[in-house]
C-alpha cells in the first residue's frame, strides 16, 4: 500500500471520525433542548397590553409576572386571535379560527362548542404522553344543550382532551354560580335543593337585581341584574344550590390550589396545564388581604391578586424542581375594559393608567387594543432574556407546542395553527408570521406594519354597545380602514384611500384565509 493511499485511507477515517462525533454532539445538543417539558398556560382575562408594571403600568405593581418577563422573553406584537374570550379560547384549543365554527361569547348553559370528534391541544399532548388538566374560568360551553346541573354534566374537557377539570363553567357574572371538577357540581349536598337555570326568563325564589337593588354590593346593569349571588347580581336566573354557591372572595386561593395540585399529582409524568384566571373579569371582587394593594380600585387590586395567584404556582413549581423542565407561556384572552356591566369605580381610578398602553380601543374592539396582548414565554436555563417584536397569534400555539415534543398534527387539523416554537424560545428569532388575523366584530388582517380593517356590509348593523356602554372605541365602520402601524400604531391616520392597492391586496389575501378547509 502506497504511503498517499495509506495518507488518504487515515483522512478518510479522521473525517469520518469527526462526523459521527460532531453528529453525536448535535443529538446531544437536540435532547438537551427537546426532551418533553411540562407546559404552563397562563391565561389572564381582560387584561390590556398596558396593565403590566413591566409593560408600562401606572398605580399597580406586578413582581411576579415581572420577574417572568425579565428572565423570559417579553413579546410586543403577540396577539390573542380575537378581542372576546369565547372565541380565542376556541382557537387556542382548536388550533383554528373561531369563525369558522361561529364562535360568539356565550350564554351560562350553552353547549359546548368544540366538537369533541375533532382533535383538539389537549387531546395531540395526550398523544404525546401528557397528562392534562385545566383550571378556572371555561366559557366553551358544557353539555349537549340541555344540562341538568344536578347530574353528569358531559360533554365538557373530560371528553375533548383533558385528564382533569376544575372550572367556573362559563363567567363570574353568569349562572350557576357553582364550582364543577370533571363531570360534577362540587359541593351539592341537598338533593331537595336542585339546581336549575333559566336565560329566558325570571324564575325561582332567589332574589335579583332589579326587583332588589338594595342587596347589591355593586350597581349592575340591566344585562347583568339577574339572579343575586353573594351580594352581586349575574347575567341569567337561577335557583337552588344553596350549599354549592360559590363566593368570589375565595376565587384566588380556590383555584390556585386546585392548579397546585394538578402540578403536585403530574409532577413525575410531562403534563399540560391551562390555568384560566377569572381576573380581572367582572365582577371584581378580589380577597380583602388585596383589596387597597393598588391606587385604582377593584381592578387594580384584582390585578394584584392575578399576580399573586401567578407567583404562587410558580414558587410550587420551584418547590418541586420543576422550572428547568417547564415552559411556561403567560398571555391574555383578549383586551381590557373598565366598565362591563358594574359599578366599581374602574373608571374614577384609573388616574394616569393607560390599559391598552399606547394602543387604540379594548375589549370587543377592531384595533390594536383588542387583540395585542402582554405575553411572556419563561423557560429557566432554555430561554434567554429579551425582548421580541415578532408577530403571532395565540392560535399558532398548537402547532407550536406539537413541534417542540414532535408530536405530529392529525389530518384537517388546527388548519389556522403555525409553528411560531422558534420565535417563543428565543428572542434573536423575529421572523414571525406573514399575516396575522385578528377577530372582532369585524375581521382585520396584519402584513408586517399594515393593518386593514374590513368593512362592516351595508346591510349588517355595527355593533353601537362598545361605544356607548363600554366607552371603547370598537373600530366598526363601513368603510374600508389601513393602517401603518410603524408610523401610526394607535391608528388615527386611515390611509385606505391613498393606497388603494394595498387595501385590495390585504382584503384578497383575507377573502383566501376565510376559505381555506385544510
Amino acid at each position: 500500500m502506497t504511503k498517499k493511499l495509506v495518507n488518504t485511507l487515515l483522512l478518510g477515517l479522521l473525517i469520518l471520525f469527526v462526523s459521527c462525533d460532531s453528529k453525536k454532539k448535535e443529538d446531544k445538543t437536540v435532547q438537551a433542548v427537546t426532551p418533553k417539558p411540562n407546559i404552563v398556560v397562563f391565561y389572564v382575562d381582560d387584561l390590556g397590553y398596558g396593565d403590566l408594571s413591566s409593560y408600562g403600568a401606572t398605580g399597580v405593581q406586578t413582581p411576579n409576572v415581572d420577574r417572568l418577563a425579565n428572565e423570559g422573553i417579553k413579546f410586543t406584537d403577540a396577539h390573542s386571535s380575537s378581542a372576546t374570550c369565547t372565541p380565542s379560547r376556541y382557537s387556542l384549543l382548536t388550533g383554528n379560527y373561531a369563525f369558522r365554527n361561529n364562535a360568539a361569547v356565550l350564554k351560562g348553559d350553552a353547549p359546548l362548542i368544540i366538537d369533541p370528534s375533532i382533535e383538539t391541544l389537549p387531546d395531540m399532548l395526550k398523544k404525546g404522553g401528557y397528562r392534562t388538566g385545566v383550571v378556572g374560568k371555561w366559557h366553551l360551553g358544557l353539555g349537549n344543550g340541555d344540562v341538568d346541573w344536578n347530574k353528569e354534566i358531559k360533554p365538557g374537557p373530560l371528553e375533548i382532551g383533558f385528564d382533569y377539570s376544575f372550572l367556573i363553567p362559563s363567567t363570574g357574572d353568569r349562572v350557576p354560580s357553582v364550582y364543577v371538577e370533571n363531570h360534577h357540581v362540587i359541593n351539592h349536598l341537598d338533593k331537595n335543593d336542585p339546581i336549575e337555570v333559566s336565560y329566558v326568563s325570571k324564575f325561582g325564589k332567589m332574589p335579583n337585581g332589579i326587583d332588589h337593588p338594595e342587596l347589591l354590593r355593586q350597581n349592575a346593569d340591566n344585562q347583568h341584574s339577574g339572579t343575586i349571588v353573594n351580594g352581586i347580581s349575574r347575567i341569567g336566573f337561577m335557583d337552588g344550590g344553596t350549599s354549592a354557591l360559590w363566593k368570589d372572595e375565595d376565587f384566588p386561593d380556590i383555584l390556585t390550589d386546585k392548579a397546585i395540585d394538578f402540578i403536585d399529582q403530574s409532577k413525575d409524568d410531562p403534563f399540560f396545564l391551562f390555568f384560566s384566571f377569572h381576573d380581572i373579569h367582572v365582577p371584581r371582587l378580589p380577597h380583602e388581604r388585596f383589596q387597597g394593594k393598588s391606587s385604582m380600585g377593584p381592578r387594580g387590586d384584582a390585578i394584584v391578586q392575578m399576580d399573586w395567584m401567578t407567583g404562587k404556582v410558580m414558587k410550587a413549581l420551584e418547590k418541586q424542581n420543576l422550572l428547568e423542565n417547564t415552559l411556561v407561556i403567560f398571555t391574555s384572552d383578549n383586551g381590557p375594559v373598565l366598565n362591563d356591566g358594574y359599578e366599581d369605580l374602574a373608571e374614577e381610578k384609573l388616574g394616569n393608567h393607560k390599559p391598552s398602553g399606547i394602543y387604540r380601543g379594548g375589549k370587543y374592539s377592531a384595533y390594536e387594543a383588542g387583540t395585542r396582548m402582554p405575553t411572556i414565554t419563561f423557560w429557566k436555563g432554555k430561554i434567554a432574556p429579551g425582548v421580541s417584536n415578532a408577530i403571532w397569534s395565540q392560535v399558532d400555539i398548537y402547532a407550536s407546542l406539537a413541534n417542540l415534543i414532535k408530536q405530529p398534527i392529525a389530518k384537517n387539523t388546527a388548519i389556522d395553527s403555525e409553528n411560531m416554537l422558534p420565535i417563543m424560545l428565543s428572542a434573536k428569532e423575529q421572523k414571525g408570521r406573514d399575516y396575522l388575523l385578528e377577530e372582532s366584530y369585524t375581521l382585520s388582517l396584519r402584513k408586517e406594519n399594515w393593518k386593514y380593517i374590513a368593512p362592516f356590509p351595508l346591510n349588517k348593523a355595527i355593533p353601537d354597545f362598545i361605544e356607548k356602554a363600554k366607552n371603547i372605541e370598537g373600530g366598526h365602520t363601513y368603510e374600508p380602514q389601513l393602517y401603518d402601524l410603524e408610523n401610526d400604531p394607535s391608528e388615527k391616520n386611515n390611509l385606505a384611500s391613498e393606497y388603494a392597492e394595498k387595501v385590495t391586496e390585504l382584503k384578497t389575501v383575507l377573502e383566501k384565509i376565510k376559505n381555506k378547509t385544510n
